[in-house]
């Protein structure tokens, strides 16, 4: 494979471009919603083949993407997220195989009930069709998202950020490698080769060719979604995550899990965001996270007794309840026991992932059947908030929606049902 060029496409041809993905990502759904899994499962395998090929050319393209990045000021955490490796290469790559491997759910039967009548009416699982994807800066999105959509049966259509170009144009050419080797349509899986963000809004109205979109990103793109667009939505918003630390906590449980919460990534949606801890296990557990925080150069801040407990904290603002970071900053509060905690999360959550730590099994069932977050966790780190960890594969993202998918979005996120009735001759008397 050659070095990677991002198209550029004329502002004045963006809608005869964008209609003609639309059009080719119809006619590659309908092929994919009759593929046998075999095929399906050949492609998912020949395009983890050339992603480990092609490492060195995906890592080029990436450090374009990187440099432009940098140029623009973009802060660390950013550049993190964008910032493929060799090591995460392989990570695509196995997450291809990885959803190879799983059951395929289209054309599943499930429900199959006898009516008096004599008629069987059973539930069949079944692809959405075309699948419009807007995400930012992380380039193995563009890798899940095909595999996904591949084995569900959707084709899709990939919007990456501006920022990424390079590396998302260069991981499709390895996917649509996959797609030709198994003979399914390139169209499968095509990604917007323009970082104008007119293509965006085109995308937004394309309801005849479109059947959901999945905006992965912040508020502002929600919001132009909702605004834009009347094509259906799976939303993944912001991830402000708490731990909760109880004061019936085992303090060693709880240090560990709220130091790997925070720490273990900084910029990803299911980092904890918002530390809250009970005001009579505060001064067991809060000075050496405190310390654990300060050597890893994670900068607190907290409310007024926090702040006594640790006074290296900065002053917390009311916006920083509200704050995703998605860097080494971390917001902390004391607070008098698991009623003000709930309230907390109520308030200033994002219906993402919050956890709590605890030995008290009541509180405990309190919490998960209270807290009306997409993954609430016992004494886990909220790090596990993710598709592969919960046994999905991979993920098209987090869904803080409520109907038809919550949480991690896997396979069955990426499908409906449809009835389907077996008789021999019924007819409705």
């Amino acid at each position: 494979m050659n070095a990677v060029t991002a198209t550029i496409v004329n502002p004045r041809d963006i809608k005869a471009y964008m209609h003609r993905l639309g059009l080719q990502a119809r006619v590659a759904a309908r092929a994919l919603a009759r593929a046998e899994t075999t095929v399906k499962n050949q492609a998912l395998i020949a395009m983890a083949a050339a992603i480990r090929r092609d490492c060195e050319v995906l890592l080029a393209a990436n450090a374009k993407d990187i440099k432009a990045a940098q140029a623009a000021g973009k802060d660390a955490a950013f550049v993190d997220r964008l910032t493929l490796s060799a090591k995460s290469v392989e990570t695509m790559a196995q997450g291809l195989e990885q959803v190879a491997q799983l059951p395929d759910p289209i054309g599943q039967i499930t429900d199959v009930r006898e009516r008096p009548s004599g008629i069987k009416v059973a539930r069949m699982r079944v692809p959405l069709g075309v699948v419009g994807i807007i995400y930012e800066s992380r380039p193995n999105v563009t890798a899940d998202a095909a595999a996904l959509c591949l084995k569900s049966g959707n084709a899709c259509i990939l919007r990456g950020g501006s920022e990424s170009v390079h590396s998302n144009i260069a991981i499709a050419a390895c996917v649509q490698a996959g797609l030709r080797a198994a003979g399914l349509p390139e169209a499968a899986v095509q990604v917007v080769e323009t970082g104008d963000r007119a293509a965006v809004g085109e995308l937004l109205a394309m309801n005849e060719f479109v059947d959901i979109i999945v905006p992965r990103g912040g508020k502002s793109l929600i919001e132009r979604v909702m605004q834009e667009s009347r094509i259906p939505m799976i939303k993944h918003l912001d991830g402000v995550c708490h731990v909760y630390i109880d004061d019936r906590a085992d303090p060693e449980k709880a240090i560990r899990i709220a130091d790997n919460a925070k720490t273990q990534r900084y910029g990803t949606c299911n980092t904890m965001e918002t530390l809250l801890i009970a005001r009579d296990i505060a001064p067991r557990v809060l000075p050496a996270l405190a310390k654990i925080y300060a050597d890893k150069g994670v900068e607190m801040r907290g409310d007024d007794a926090a702040r006594a407990l640790a006074p290296q904290m900065k002053s917390a603002t009311e916006d920083d309840w509200y704050a995703e970071y998605l860097a080494p900053i971390l917001a902390v509060r004391i607070v008098a026991d698991v009623n003000e905690a709930m309230e907390h999360i109520a308030k200033y959550g994002s219906q993402h992932t919050d956890a709590i730590v605890t030995e008290d099994r009541a509180r405990a069932e309190r919490f998960i059947h209270e807290v009306d977050s997409s993954s609430v966790m016992i004494n886990a780190s909220t790090r596990f908030a993710d598709g592969f960890e919960y046994g999905l594969g991979a993920e098209i993202g987090i869904s803080t929606d409520k109907l038809h998918a919550r949480g991690p979005v896997g396979l069955e996120g990426l499908t409906s049902q449809k009835y389907v009735v077996f008789g021999d001759g019924h007819v409705r008397q």
